[in-house]
């Protein structure tokens, strides 16, 4: 069931043009090589941007955080977006864990102490993202048949091999 991330009233929402943005994170050892990809959807249109890349030393999260990041900076202008992802950790973290993480000063419980937010720099940059569009956050189960879903971990895939053949 999709959930609504940022606020915004009902005639903000009407003003601002609709997209779907997929993405994916691949990694090859965790850490290890990684890569991103997404794919952003305007219906009305029928425009689609597709873009990937891919890091030398990364965990499968950072992936994961970056392929939304990179695909919501790519939106020149605020807009209603259906995020739909494959991963629990981008979807808890922006539904559930950032507004604490923020009412925290940016930590987390560990035990009975605090621990710094992991990946906390990215979390910073996607909450900012997140402040200028209304954003709705849908899992989507991974391998199973999502067409777009498959083709971003195509691409993150295809990214962080590339990155491998370049250094090999």
């Amino acid at each position: 069931m999709p959930r609504k991330i940022a606020n915004s009233s009902k005639s903000d929402r009407r003003n601002l043009p609709e997209v779907i943005l997929y993405t994916d994170g691949a990694c090859s050892g965790n850490p290890g090589p990684g890569g991103w990809a997404f794919i952003l959807k305007h219906p009305q249109s029928g425009k689609e941007l597709v873009r990937s890349g891919a890091e030398a030393e990364t965990t499968n999260n950072r992936m994961e955080l970056m392929a939304v990041i990179r695909g919501l900076e790519a939106l020149k202008r605020p807009a209603n977006v259906l995020l739909s992802t494959d991963s629990q950790y981008v979807g808890k973290g922006i539904t559930e864990w950032l507004p604490c993480w923020k009412a925290q000063g940016w930590r987390r419980k560990e035990g009975k102490s605090w621990a710094p937010v992991k990946n906390e720099d990215l979390w910073r940059q996607l909450d900012a993202l997140l402040s200028r569009h209304v954003v709705t956050f849908q899992f989507v189960a991974g391998h199973s048949g999502h067409p777009e879903n498959e083709r971003c971990d195509q691409l993150a895939v295809a990214a962080y091999q590339k990155l491998l053949g370049r250094w090999a």
